[in-house]
C-alpha cells in the first residue's frame, strides 16, 4: 500500500506496537484488549469517542431475537453469551430488561415465537436473567398500556446499556493501562515504510499536523472503514460497507412500568419501545439504506411516521410527531453481503489482514459487527494479530472489570444503597444518576465534597460544573454535546439558556487545557491526555 502524500513522519516521530483508527466500540475494545496483553498502543479519533455509530444505538446489549429468522444461530449464541460477561464487567451500566411481545396472529403464529423463545433461552447458559414465559394482557389492566385488541404475549430478558459511557470506560481502561489517547485527530495519511506503518495525524482543534509509527494498524473507523482504505493509503479495500441508517425518537414517558415493548410489523421488521433515562420512552429503529455522508446522517419525514405509526398500531396512547423530542440517527456499517432486504443483511462482524510484502506492518480491518459482541470481535482481532507479536498475553477481558463496575460481590442495587448512605447530602435521584454513570469512579469525582456548594455552578438538571469539569479533564469530553448529549445524557432536559451556561464553560474549560497541553508538549500534542 501507498499514499498520494507522504505522512509527515521523521525519525522522531513515537513508535507503538498498535495504532487504531476509530474511538468507536469496537475500536475501543480492541485498545483496552491489545494494552491489557502488554502492547503499546495509540488510538485515535476524529471527532468524539462514540461520536457516530456507537452513540445512536438502541440502548440495548442483546441477543438479537429477530436474527434467529435470518438462521444468524452462532451470532445469537455468541451474543447471548456475551450479556453474561457484559453483565458482570459494568453493572453500573449495563441492567436487566424484560420485554413484552405481544403477539399478532397474522404475523407470526404463536407455536413460531415459542420455539424463537425457547432457542433464545438455551442457546446460551444463562445465570442472571431470567427465562421467557408466555402473558396474559388484560386490556382492563391499569399497568397494560397496549390497545385492546391485543389480548396475549411472551416475556422475555435481555439488558439495556448506556452505550457512549461503555465506549468511554473500555477506552479508560485501556489509557489506564498506558494507551495514548487521541480525540478530535484525524489520519490524513498513512504508508508502510521499512516494517513500520507512518501514519500522519491532524489534530482538530488546533490544526497541528504530525507523525506516529506503528509496527500494526487497526482500521476501526466504522462507516468509514472503506473510505479510509482507499483515501488515506490510497488502497483496494477487501471488502465493500454498506451504511444501514437507523433512526429513533424520544419522547416524554409513554407508558408506566419498567418493561420495554418489543413490536412486530408487517414488512418482517421490529421496533422497540424502551423506558428510557426515568422520564422518557425511546422509540426504534429503521433500517434504510443509506448513501450520504455518515457524519450528516438525520432522520427523515418517512422515518419517522413509519416509527410513530408501528407504535400507535399497539398502544392505547397514540404518539404524535408534537410529543417528538428528540430525534437521532446513526449509521450501521454493515458488510455487503448482497442481501436485498437491509433488515436481513448480516450483523456479524468480518476482519480482514493484509500485510505487506514481507509479510509484516498489519493492517486489521473491521467490517460489521454490533454493540453486543464488541469483546468478541476484540479478542477476535487481537488472534488475527498474534503471529506478528508473539509476544502478547492471552485473553483477559472476560473476567475483568471496566473502570467503575468493580463493585465487589454485592448486587448493583446494594452497592447503590451504600452510596446514598456514604453521600447522604447528595439530592436520592443525582446519586442514583451518578452512580449509574460512573460506577465505583463517582468517588473520583466527589472527592472532596462535603455538600452540594462543593459541586459549583448549577446548570439545572443535576449538572453541576464539578461534574462537567470531571468530563472534561477525565473523558475527553471537548464540546458540550460532549458533555451533554453523549456522557451525561441530560440534554433533554436543559433549556437553551442552561446549555448556553454549559457552553461558556466547557469552551473556557477546553481553551485552557489546551494551553496547558500545548506548554507541555507543543510538536506533538494531539490531546494525548485528558
Amino acid at each position: 500500500m501507498s499514499c498520494s502524500s507522504r505522512p509527515e513522519v521523521n525519525e522522531s516521530s513515537p513508535i507503538y506496537d498498535l495504532l487504531v483508527i476509530g474511538g468507536g466500540i469496537n475500536g475501543s475494545g480492541i485498545a483496552i484488549d491489545a494494552s491489557g496483553r502488554g502492547l503499546s498502543v495509540a488510538l485515535c479519533e476524529q471527532a468524539d469517542l462514540a461520536g457516530a455509530t456507537s452513540s445512536a444505538t438502541s440502548k440495548l446489549i442483546h441477543g438479537g431475537l429477530r436474527y434467529l429468522e435470518h438462521y444468524e444461530f452462532g451470532m445469537v449464541r455468541e451474543a447471548l453469551a456475551e450479556r453474561e460477561v457484559l453483565l458482570a464487567k459494568a453493572p453500573h451500566l449495563i441492567k436487566p430488561l424484560r420485554f413484552i411481545l405481544p403477539h399478532r396472529p397474522h404475523l407470526r403464529p404463536a407455536w413460531m415465537i415459542r420455539i424463537g423463545l425457547f432457542l433464545y433461552d438455551h442457546l446460551s447458559r444463562r445465570s442472571h436473567l431470567a427465562g421467557s414465559v408466555g402473558v396474559t394482557l388484560d386490556p382492563a389492566a391499569v399497568d397494560n398500556p397496549l390497545n385492546d385488541s391485543i389480548r396475549y404475549g411472551f416475556e422475555y430478558s435481555d439488558c439495556r446499556v448506556d452505550d457512549a459511557r461503555l465506549v468511554v470506560a473500555n477506552v479508560l481502561g485501556a489509557h489506564e493501562r498506558g494507551a495514548r489517547i487521541m480525540v478530535r485527530t484525524r489520519c490524513i495519511g498513512a504508508a508502510r515504510k521499512n516494517g513500520l506503518w507512518h501514519v500522519s495525524l491532524a489534530d482538530l482543534l488546533t490544526g497541528q499536523r504530525f507523525g506516529v509509527r506503528a509496527h500494526g494498524l487497526v482500521n476501526a473507523a466504522g462507516p468509514w472503514a472503506q473510505k479510509l482504505i482507499e483515501q488515506q493509503m490510497s488502497a483496494k479495500s477487501p471488502r465493500n460497507v454498506r451504511l444501514i441508517k437507523g433512526s429513533h425518537i424520544v419522547a416524554r414517558k409513554l407508558f408506566e412500568g419498567d418493561r420495554a415493548y418489543i413490536l412486530q410489523n408487517e414488512d418482517e421488521r421490529i421496533v422497540f419501545a424502551i423506558p428510557y433515562n426515568r422520564e422518557f420512552t425511546l422509540v426504534g429503529t429503521t433500517d434504510k439504506v443509506y448513501d450520504g455522508d455518515p457524519a450528516q446522517v438525520a432522520m427523515d419525514d418517512k422515518e419517522e411516521q413509519y416509527l410513530l405509526d408501528v407504535f400507535n398500531r399497539h398502544f392505547k396512547r397514540q404518539l404524535g410527531v408534537e410529543d417528538i423530542l428528540w430525534r437521532y440517527s446513526g449509521v450501521r456499517p454493515l458488510c455487503d453481503d448482497e442481501s436485498d432486504s437491509p433488515s436481513a443483511m448480516t450483523r456479524d462482524y468480518t476482519l480482514e489482514t493484509q500485510l505487506d510484502e514481507q509479510g509484516q506492518a498489519p493492517l486489521l480491518s473491521v467490517f460489521g459487527g454490533k454493540l453486543t459482541t464488541f469483546r468478541r470481535l476484540a479478542e477476535a482481532a487481537l488472534q488475527a494479530l498474534k503471529p506478528y507479536f508473539p509476544e502478547m498475553g492471552d485473553r483477559w477481558t472476560h473476567q475483568s472489570t471496566l473502570p467503575g463496575g468493580d463493585i465487589g460481590a454485592e448486587s448493583f442495587s446494594e452497592w447503590q444503597a451504600g452510596l446514598r448512605r456514604q453521600y447522604g447530602w447528595l439530592p436520592a435521584d443525582l446519586a442514583a444518576r451518578l452512580g449509574d454513570a460512573y460506577g465505583t469512579r463517582v468517588h473520583a469525582l466527589l472527592r472532596d465534597c462535603r455538600g452540594i456548594p462543593d459541586l459549583g455552578t448549577a446548570f439545572g438538571a443535576g449538572l453541576y460544573q464539578r461534574e462537567v469539569e470531571f468530563l472534561l479533564t477525565e473523558e475527553w469530553a471537548r464540546s458540550t454535546d460532549d458533555v451533554l448529549w453523549r456522557r451525561s445524557k441530560l440534554g433533554l432536559w436543559l433549556t437553551q439558556g442552561q446549555v448556553a451556561a454549559v457552553d461558556e464553560l466547557v469552551r473556557g474549560k477546553v481553551s485552557d487545557l489546551q494551553r496547558r497541553a500545548n506548554a507541555v508538549d507543543a510538536p506533538t500534542h494531539a490531546s494525548q491526555t485528558a
